[in-house]
């Protein structure tokens, strides 16, 4: 049996409650019998993310692999249906799958994280090019960004009307703006979802490799913000409004090229990005932050930060 590590177990249980504790409870076995069936042997200590954990193994026929199981969640249903659908292009292969169980057998990368490299232009360029070789067509009955779009409206006004001025006028109507008008205008490709430093790791088949997608069928340009929003807390320290805009601006020169995507939808989905990460600050906190001075420090930088994204004022003069 597996030792699952008890700051999983704690998160899991806090965020899910009665649910969580009896997933948890019954996480060694559903684990032992996916290793039993993929003919798999224990290969390491476990490891977990937000909402699931990592088990490596020795795979027969592949090697070196892991078993990933998450929590069941909606949000986490088409993830194996990305990886099937890339074929290992750009992101780890898709081995073995249980969607019964949200259980994956995948290949298996390196721990080390792009968001480990200190320099932002290489950040930037590698999440790009990841971003250019994952933008394949999506396969069908993939949840669309289009159909997403109204519930996004909703609740940028649910969160307005609730946290006031928590961003400009000028800032909330231009991301209300990016919704409506590039929400409905969307290319049928595959989108990551969740494309942050963190999600693509180092590899041997090839540099770096993707993991975690959401599995959605839209704009790549959407997985630009999310890199952008993500980059924001290794920002935090350019006081200058200055100097905050011309590294944010770098950050998406830098990934639009290397991505081959239009630079002024990048710009638009990172403002859209960061305003809601300016509400949801305001509600919950930040993941490293959940309360105190710092998070009122980060709430400010925050709204600061989409202050100076928004489209019109994300161009070079």
């Amino acid at each position: 049996m597996i030792d699952i590590p008890e700051a999983f177990v704690r998160q899991t249980v806090e965020r899910e409650g009665e649910e969580g504790a009896r997933w948890i409870a019954g996480l060694p076995v559903l684990v032992a019998e996916l290793i039993g069936r993929w003919g798999c042997v224990l290969d390491g200590d476990v490891l977990h993310g937000g909402v699931g954990i990592v088990v490596p193994v020795v795979a027969p026929g592949h090697g070196a692999a892991v078993v990933k199981v998450s929590f069941p969640h909606p949000g986490n249903v088409h993830e194996p249906d990305a990886f099937a659908a890339w074929g290992g292009r750009g992101a780890v292969w898709l081995l073995a799958r249980d969607d019964a169980r949200f259980a994956m057998l995948l290949e298996r990368v390196r721990a080390e994280s792009l968001a480990e490299v200190v320099d932002m232009d290489e950040v930037a360029l590698v999440a790009g090019r990841v971003s250019r070789r994952l933008a394949v067509d999506a396969p069908g009955g993939l949840p669309r960004m289009e159909g997403m779009t109204v519930q996004w409206e909703e609740e940028l006004r649910l969160e307005r009307d609730e946290f006031g001025n928590t961003v400009s006028e000028r800032s909330f109507g231009a991301a209300l703006a990016t919704v409506r008008e590039l929400g409905p205008d969307q290319p049928g490709l595959l989108v990551h979802g969740d494309l942050h430093a963190r999600n693509i790791l180092r590899a041997e088949r090839e540099p770096w490799l993707a993991v975690d997608p959401k599995g959605w069928a839209g704009d790549p340009a959407y997985d630009g913000g999310t890199l952008l929003k993500a980059l924001g807390v290794r920002l935090i320290s350019l006081g200058d409004t200055g100097e905050l805009r011309k590294a944010a601006l770098r950050v998406l020169d830098v990934f639009s090229e290397a991505a081959g995507l239009d630079r002024e939808r990048v710009g638009r989905w990172a403002h859209f990005h960061v305003v809601r990460a300016a509400f949801h600050g305001r509600r919950h906190g930040f993941r490293v932050a959940h309360g105190g001075p710092f998070l009122d420090h980060l709430d400010a930088f925050v709204e600061g930060f989409a202050e100076v994204l928004v489209p019109g004022r994300a161009k070079r003069p």
